[in-house]
């Protein structure tokens, strides 16, 4: 980052799940032990990870309707039960949040989480203190990838869609930003696929909490005759 480099937007709003914080063996576990305790089976990880990002009563209404709330509860259950066995850090991710907060923009988390278990979440991970506004599950009708919690988290933090960027590592997280008519960068030390990613194209793509610093903190784009990150996985 040159000297005269500066931040591009004045928000950012952030996923959690997979982006923030390392909850992906949380989920899958957690996955796992209800699928299995309540309908006798197991199920694909591959395939619980693409449900990251949505709430669990759409998950569950999806996959087994007329057991979907009994399934939620034991979800829940199980979860909190073992959150601070499972949950994990990313390395880096605590500094970018520490940077973005001291360079003055304004930050926020936008989730498919409920408020319980979010704000545990970041209390445990000492995101919360650097975090301003925090929508959850709770706070609005529709859910990724509907635009409508990241707008709500735009307009509390007091700006604007177009001044705003949504960072997340899941394909409904591209989505939602675009739909909100915001810019997008996608993270891929998540759950979601590289490939999956780049076919939502994304504007931007971090590989690692550096290069997510870079890009959210203003380091030179190609046109400045830097290189700009390419949707996918990176070369061998």
């Amino acid at each position: 980052m040159t000297s005269q480099s500066r931040p591009r937007w004045k928000s950012v709003v952030f996923d959690l799940d997979g982006t923030l914080a390392d909850t992906v063996e949380l989920i899958v576990q957690s996955h796992q032990h209800t699928i299995g305790t309540k309908l006798g089976k197991q199920e694909d990880p591959a395939v619980l990870r693409t449900w990251i990002g949505r709430t669990l009563e759409v998950a569950y209404h999806d996959y087994c309707p007329e057991r979907a709330d009994e399934l939620v509860a034991a979800y829940i259950e199980w979860s909190d039960a073992n959150t601070a066995r499972l949950l994990r850090g990313f390395d880096g991710i605590g500094q970018v949040v520490d940077q973005l907060d001291a360079a003055g923009l304004r930050l926020a988390v936008a989730t498919s989480k409920r408020r319980s278990q979010a704000t545990r979440v970041m209390s445990e991970l000492g995101l919360d203190e650097h975090i301003e506004v925090l929508v959850t599950m709770e706070d609005t009708d529709k859910h990724k990838p509907d635009p409508q919690p990241l707008l709500m988290a735009v307009q509390a933090l007091g700006g604007t869609p177009a001044e705003a960027v949504y960072v997340g590592d899941a394909v409904v997280d591209t989505l939602a930003g675009k739909a909100a008519g915001m810019s997008t960068v996608a993270v891929t030390w998540g759950a979601g696929h590289p490939d999956a990613l780049a076919g939502v194209r994304p504007d931007r793509v971090a590989h690692t909490p550096q290069e997510l610093s870079s890009i959210l903190l203003g380091a030179p784009r190609a046109e400045d005759g830097a290189a700009v990150d390419r949707p996918g996985p990176r070369p061998a």
